[in-house]
């Protein structure tokens, strides 16, 4: 089964693939779709859509699992933020995948074994879970969120999309 794991950001959005077997993880493919920091907001959402919905098709997952976001001491900044999230989660409801949201501290424990774990670490879990995967942090983020969502896919929150 094949997975996107998804981290959003407005700037920075990382993305990974994994498929499972049983209990075998296995790298398939990780990035980050980036947005231009200039135009209007709408502009770089639509940006951030294209991103995501390229990667979704291009990698072709049976289900996606979207990090919750937590709120910043900038209410600006985190309604920004929750507009990012909301095209991210769209992207692949709109291609047809069931749509699963995970708590912050949930995909660090679950790839950690810590809830407040550091991006240093849960990047360095995440190359020992898929053995050789070097990816920067938001990358890493993503694929620690696929991850997440392997080990708790049974009992997992699906979205309800209204498209």
């Amino acid at each position: 089964m094949r997975l996107i794991g998804l981290d959003p950001g407005l700037r920075l959005t990382g993305w990974g693939v994994i498929e499972v077997e049983g209990n075998r993880l296995r790298h398939v493919a990780h990035g980050v779709v980036k947005v231009a920091t200039t135009g209007t907001l709408a502009e770089r959402l639509n940006e951030l859509f294209d991103g995501v919905a390229a990667v979704v098709e291009a990698q072709r997952p049976v289900e996606a699992a979207v990090e919750e976001t937590f709120v910043n001491v900038n209410p600006g900044s985190t309604l920004k933020l929750g507009q990012a999230r909301g095209v991210v989660l769209l992207a692949p409801a709109r291609a047809g995948l069931p749509v699963y949201e995970y708590a912050a501290n949930l995909v660090k424990k679950s790839v950690v074994g810590a809830g407040h774990a550091d991006k240093n670490q849960i990047a360095m879990m995440v190359g020992r879970l898929l053995p050789g995967v070097t990816a920067t942090a938001d990358a890493a983020d993503a694929l620690a969120v696929a991850i997440c969502h392997a080990h708790h896919r049974a009992t997992a929150r699906r979205i309800e999309a209204a498209l």
